[in-house]
């Protein structure tokens, strides 16, 4: 493969990555004022600076291509914010901010491993940051899961 298709494969991958860390960090924000349990909101503040963690290896690669991330739209971030609002609003329990959590988390790890299947030719440094997303998401479920 060139290296200019290869360029593009890892930038697409990054912006993918980025988004996706986003959106993780976005989702623990909307109901993380909504958590009463001191535990269940420390296990959300760890899983956000591992986020964070991930969005700042991201950014760091991002530099290899002269590009800067841009942050996910305005009209997604609303809509994630107002699905969250809906869905807790006769219900704010561990369990369903819990269920919420994971399910798009899940659906992160379902867009990590498609890119990875999919995009064999990535930079190592960036197959091992989106390795390591999608294995923080998978973890992140299975600590979620004691909350249901």
């Amino acid at each position: 493969m060139n290296t200019v298709n290869n360029n593009d494969e890892n930038m697409k991958v990054l912006k993918e990555i980025h988004k996706g860390a986003k959106m993780g960090m976005d989702a623990i924000s909307y109901v993380s004022d909504k958590v009463g349990d001191s535990h269940f909101r420390d296990e959300l503040s760890s899983q956000y600076n591992q986020y964070d963690d991930i969005l700042n290896r991201v950014n760091d690669s991002y530099t290899n291509y002269g590009e800067v991330p841009k942050d996910n739209n305005y009209k997604d971030k609303f809509m994630s914010w107002m699905g969250v609002q809906m869905n807790t609003m006769n219900d704010q329990s561990n369990s369903k901010l819990s269920e919420l959590l994971i399910q798009g988390t899940v659906m992160g790890i379902i867009e990590g491993r498609k890119i990875l299947n999919n995009n064999p030719n990535i930079d190592e440094n960036i197959k091992k940051t989106l390795k390591d997303f999608v294995k923080l998401q998978e973890n992140s479920v299975e600590k979620l899961k004691i909350y249901l």
